[in-house]
Order: structure tokens, then sequence, then C-alpha cells
């Protein structure tokens, strides 16, 4: 028997409202989103948005090691390779990734971010354990956003040769001054205070207090107003959040100053070579400089230009900006190469196309923001 990647349930409260909950079933992946996964998400979110019983949704994980550990970007790879037929060299052709999983994929999984972003009715995403990129996309538009002492947190698609998506180009545009571009160009982990100085999340809890949090969502008196519900489901999680033990501390606090001077810089290299070239003792910083050179030199011309030109950018225009480049690094080799390298052959040896990002091509850095018709 097949198992069900999402599984949808509606639970009655004291009086009467229900709590739908969306829980992200494949553990073995760390709940990972596949493109079934999106589309059932999409169908059940829109139902309950519509449902004038449903008071809140709530967003979880299966498992105790994550929430959502990122897209199935390795069903990506393998239908790229099937067009390729082995060729390894070139780009698809416009025609060749219209036709591909690519753009169905990521359309969707932007339709159900931007979902997520515009409901009107509170969504809570309960952000324990892993949440990684596409995981990150799927949180960052809950109106309640909760992470725990367990919390791990990354935009890694640098290692990929991709760029941070899902909302990114809107979102790390709203932290901290160089934050985001900083996390994007290192794909650095961080944890759960993290989450919560740079506002990818509203509370921080202890793990320990996911089931009293549930049993407390079936006490409120839940209302017909969307508003009052928001405030209802405010008060509850700010009432956990006081009950819990302190924290581990901020690395990105800790580092805001070092973050804002190494990023100041006007251009990629320059970015780059501060990057690399710090000074410090801190094992957190020497992480980043470490993952920072493992990544792909295309990429990071990739994300500081995309985080560039969506500085002003609504929401809404980031989105349709990231699924044009989206597509065009599914046309390109570098990151079908990176997916190979660090998911399915696992070597963690990527051929990246250039040695360094001195040497990147600013004109092939052009080609991929260069508009594909057929999506304009």
């Amino acid at each position: 028997m097949q198992q069900t990647h999402v599984l949808f349930s509606e639970e009655k409260t004291a009086n009467g409202k229900k709590i739908g909950i969306a829980q992200l079933n494949s553990p073995k992946s760390l709940n990972a989103l596949n493109l079934s996964m999106i589309n059932l998400l999409i169908a059940q979110i829109e139902h309950w948005q519509r449902a004038n019983d449903i008071a809140l949704i709530l967003l979880i994980g299966s498992g105790d090691k994550a929430f959502c550990a990122g897209g199935d970007v390795v069903s990506i790879y393998h239908d790229i390779t099937d067009y390729r037929k082995g060729k390894l060299e070139g780009r698809l052709s416009d025609h060749e990734v219209e036709n591909s999983l690519g753009v169905e994929f990521f359309t969707k999984e932007y339709q159900l971010d931007l979902l997520i972003h515009q409901s009107e009715k509170p969504i809570f995403a309960w952000a324990d354990g892993y949440v990684m990129g596409g995981g990150i996309g799927l949180m960052a538009g809950a109106s309640h956003k909760v992470v725990t002492d367990k919390t791990l947190m990354a935009m890694p698609e640098v290692t990929i040769g991709l760029y941070p998506d899902v909302g990114a180009s809107w979102f790390l545009n709203q932290m901290p001054k160089g934050v985001g571009l900083f996390l994007g160009l290192t794909g650095m982990t961080f944890n759960g205070a993290d989450a919560k100085f740079i506002k990818l999340a509203d509370y921080q809890v202890n793990t320990t207090f996911k089931l009293p949090i549930l049993k407390a969502l079936m006490a409120v008196d839940w209302q017909e107003s969307n508003d009052e519900n928001h405030h209802l489901l405010s008060q509850v999680l700010y009432n956990f959040e006081r009950s819990s033990v302190e924290q581990s501390p901020s690395n990105i606090l800790e580092h805001l100053a070092v973050i804002e001077r190494v990023t100041s810089a006007k251009d990629i290299a320059d970015v780059y070579q501060a990057i690399v070239s710090e000074n410090t003792s801190s094992t957190w910083f020497k992480k980043s400089q470490e993952k920072i050179t493992h990544g792909s030199p295309l990429s990071l011309h990739l994300i500081y230009r995309q985080l560039k030109q969506c500085e002003q950018l609504s929401l809404h225009k980031c989105f349709k900006s990231e699924l044009n480049l989206s597509l065009r690094c599914c046309q390109h080799t570098e990151f079908s190469e990176g997916v190979r390298a660090l998911l399915v052959d696992k070597d963690k040896q990527p051929k990246w196309k250039y040695p360094d990002v001195k040497n990147v091509d600013k004109k092939e850095v052009d080609w991929f923001f260069s508009a594909i018709d057929s999506l304009n």
C-alpha cells in the first residue's frame, strides 16, 4: 500500500471550531517536498481557507528530525538527465525546459508558498528540527512561525549550483543589513534564536511543548473573525514562549557587525574575498568560510545579482523573477552537476564550470537573467 506523503486531519476544539492539520509524512527523506505533496497541500489549504468551521491551519512534519528538509530536486535532476540523454555539455533549449518537470514543480511550489503568505486565516508552522531550502519557503509565509531548541535552518542552494528561491529573494532582503546576502552566499546553518532575530520566526519554545501547545489550542474559544483568531493563537504561543527555558544564543546577532562589513562591497568577487579572508577565531564563522569556498562560483554571482535586483520588488514579483531564474538553472549544467555530486552520486566533488568567482563570464550571468519568452 502506497504511503500518503501528507496526512490531513481536522480536530474539533472545545467550542466546535476545527483545526486543520497538514502533516508532511515522509520522515525518511526528512519530509522533503515532492510535486505530489505540493499539489495535495495546495488543494487542502485552499479548501480550509474557504471552510467556515476551520479556525486555523497547522503545518507540521512527521518524525522528530525535521519539519521539511527542502524540495525534491533529485526528481528534477533525473528529468533533466533524461532530456540530456547523456549530453553533459551545453544548455537545454527553452523548448526543452518548457516541457520539463522543473516548470510544473517550481510553478506549483511557488504557488503553494504564496498561498500561505496570503492566507487570511492564521497558519501555524511548527518548524522543529531541520528546516532547509523549500522547508523555509513553506514556513516563511505562515502567520505564526514557531521554532524550537532543536531547529536547524539553512538556505544551502549554493552547494548544488542553484540559488535561494521559494520567496527568499524577498525574505532574505527583509533581514538586517547584509545578513540575507551572507546566508545566501554561504548556505550557513542557523538556529532557532537566529531565526527569531532575523524575523524568520515569531516564537521560540521548547521542543517538548509540542503536545501541550496542541492541547492548549483545543481549549481555545475560537471565533468567527480571522483577526480575533490570529490574536488568540498569538496569546497561546506567547504564553508557552514565556515558559520556555533559555535557548541557545544567536550566532547571527553575535556576528552582526562583521557580517555587515564583509558583505558591504559593491562586487561579488570582493564580497567573497572579504568573507574568506576574515581573520576570526569563531567556529561558526569559520564554517561559513568553508561552505562558501565549496559552493558554486556561478551560483555566487546568481545569488548576489538576484538579491540586488529584488531589493525593491513585491513578494509576487520576486516569485515571478525566481521562476524564470530557476528554469534557467534547469537549462544549465551547473545545477545538475551540483545535485549529482551532493545528492545522487554523493561523491561531494562537483565539477563546477568555473574555478573561482573571478573567472565567471558576466555574459553567461546575463543569460540567466534574460527572460524565457513563454513565461512572460
